[in-house]
């Protein structure tokens, strides 16, 4: 795979947890995940669009007004690739979390899974 598909991959990433209704992020996690893609973090371990779509929902709802962002490059070689992103306020631009995620890509270059790690977090009462 080249550069130019792990950058596309990981933009199709990025506007599925984005996508701000259910609608489009249901087109976005379908462009974006093959069939039986998987996304597995330190909170999830989720399988199929339906189930991508609905972890992204929830950390949409627990932070309205904030978007994903790529945080640095895209690495990538064979059909893995690793970036890292934050979660930004769109009013004031802070970030209280952030990540790095590993990816690895079906012959179609959508996702076949996700390995996320939580760098960054706010801390709880």
């Amino acid at each position: 795979m080249s550069q130019s598909q792990y950058e596309s991959a990981v933009n199709r990433y990025f506007e599925a947890w984005n996508a701000v209704d259910a609608e489009a992020r249901g087109k976005a996690v379908a462009a974006a995940w093959s069939e039986d893609g998987s996304y597995t973090d330190p909170l999830a371990d989720v399988r199929g669009h339906e189930q991508v779509g609905a972890v992204i929902a929830a950390a949409r709802e627990q932070f309205p007004g904030f978007e994903f962002r790529l945080s640095g490059v895209v690495d990538g070689h064979h059909d893995t690739a690793r970036f890292s992103w934050e979660l930004v306020s769109v009013a004031d631009g802070a970030a209280p979390v952030a990540g790095s995620d590993v990816i690895t890509l079906a012959e179609d270059g959508r996702i076949r899974s996700v390995l996320g790690f939580l760098d960054r977090v706010p801390a709880t009462a």
